[in-house]
């Protein structure tokens, strides 16, 4: 392949940080005058594994997608996914969480220079919303969801788009998209928090911004050759799908229960909600495919469970167990309609990734503002819903979703335009046709050799694709 300055850019930039960071002094773990006793280990425990729980969420995810499409693209699917723990991994250090949880600047976002390559984060006071563990392990924690939001978007725009342009999609989103709107939600001066809305673990912070980033992408990348023929691309392997399903869920609760950050009462409902609300969903799921003519899927059942994950995660610590049976189910219901209208339009989101996280998300914030109850979460001066009496927190709760979808989406069509402009951001026909395992990383998904019969009766190897 020929060098040029677009292939050495990313080696440089990743030098030039490396370097920056040699010169950052270490810290001492020591905070002057604070009491050791404020931290407890239960709950530094408990978020130490949420933490490994939901990273474990990436590679499951890889899974989840890489089983979904075509055989030829399974490897440049699941490396899009998990290539985000390398970038965001890297960016969330020098200045992904300054921008998301340092100094506000006005309730938009954070002071860049409070925690630049991690500077006081060792040594910092406690979050004022986690007293009782470190300031570095919040921000590992709030890292790992930082990872996975841009991953999800890879399932919109899925065998059609460049490795190397998804690898500047993830620096911007992180900066321009991720970092803005989690300081509104998450940080205690940021303008959506202010304004009262609440967002127990994601629902706008990664699955609306993620949701539609990837109906932005699909628009700007156009459609696959296969969508406009109407050809059904046969998914490459079920059992990834499954078994990608399954570490999802088995990460959300680390996702949704870790965000009590805490070894609380708090994180067991949580914790109970979320498992509700999947197993709800996924039943939900499929069993409307079968009044609607089809059989019974695994498929179905898992993308089902995803969706009740989504719409719970906004609400997980704030509503009651059995009020998560009826967001799952509605959760799902309202998903599989859109992916259902979808399929009739002219929109390439290859995997519904905006039907299942943008939708999803959006429903599961809505259903927020309906069932929270301060008998379930506890929380003084936390969220009471419409059912329960007041009206006014539910449409709090859609004016905060209103705009974050609007910024998400605008600010993410803006990137898709900008990245296209500087790099072509779709492979050639050519290029699709053949497939990005092998056009963009020189690897193919399930080869392997068979003995044949070769000249003169003779057994001989032969490379073959399954």
């Amino acid at each position: 392949m020929k060098l040029s300055f677009k292939n050495v850019m990313p080696f440089l930039v990743l030098v030039v940080v490396a370097l920056a960071a040699m010169f950052i002094t270490p810290e001492a773990d020591h905070v002057p005058g604070a009491q050791e006793t404020q931290y407890s280990a239960a709950d530094i425990a408990w978020v130490l594994v949420s933490t490994a729980l939901v990273f474990l969420m990436t590679p499951g995810l890889a899974f989840f997608y890489g089983g979904m499409v075509h055989r030829k693209n399974v490897i440049s699917t699941m490396i899009k996914s998990v290539v985000a723990a390398g970038v965001v991994g890297v960016l969330w250090i020098t200045v992904g969480f300054s921008l998301s949880f340092g100094d506000s600047i006005g309730g938009f976002i954070g002071d860049p220079s409070t925690y630049l390559f991690f500077k006081g984060v060792k040594s910092g006071a406690a979050w004022s919303l986690a007293p009782t563990i470190p300031l570095g392990l919040f921000a590992l924690f709030q890292l790992m969801f930082a990872i996975i939001t841009p991953g999800l978007v890879v399932g919109a725009v899925a065998e059609r788009i460049r490795f190397t342009s998804y690898i500047l999609f993830i620096v911007l989103f992180s900066l321009l998209v991720y970092a803005p709107v989690a300081h509104w939600s998450w940080h205690p001066n940021g303008f959506l928090a202010k304004m009262g809305a609440w967002d127990f673990a994601g629902g706008t912070v990664v699955h609306i911004t993620a949701g539609c980033a990837a109906l932005a992408g699909a628009l700007v990348l156009k459609r696959r050759k296969t969508h406009m023929a109407h050809k059904e691309t046969p998914a490459a392997n079920v059992p990834y799908v499954l078994i990608g399903t399954g570490l999802l869920w088995f990460g959300w609760f680390g996702f949704n229960a870790g965000s009590a950050v805490g070894a609380s009462g708090l994180a067991v409902n949580a914790f109970g909600t979320t498992n509700t609300a999947a197993a709800a969903a996924g039943l939900a799921w499929m069993f409307f495919d079968v009044v609607k003519g089809k059989k019974p899927s695994v498929l179905g059942f898992c993308i089902g469970a995803v969706v009740g994950l989504v719409a719970i995660t906004p609400a997980a610590g704030f509503v009651g167990i059995p009020q998560s049976i009826i967001i799952g189910v509605v959760g799902a219901l309202i998903s599989n309609i859109a992916v259902g209208i979808k399929q009739k339009s002219t929109l390439d989101d290859a995997l519904d990734v905006f039907p299942c996280h943008g939708i999803g998300g959006m429903v599961g914030m809505l259903l927020t503002g309906v069932f929270a109850n301060q008998l379930a979460h506890g929380i003084k001066d936390g969220p009471q819903g419409w059912f329960y009496g007041n009206a006014s927190f539910f449409f709090t709760q859609f004016k905060a979703m209103a705009i974050v979808v609007v910024y998400s989406f605008g600010v993410s069509f803006a990137i898709f335009k900008f990245i296209n402009f500087v790099l072509p951001m779709r492979v050639t026909e050519e290029e699709e046709e053949l497939g990005l395992d092998e056009t963009q990383h020189n690897e193919k998904y399930l080869q392997g050799t068979l003995l044949v019969n070769g000249e003169n009766g003779k057994l001989v190897e032969k490379t073959v694709e399954f």
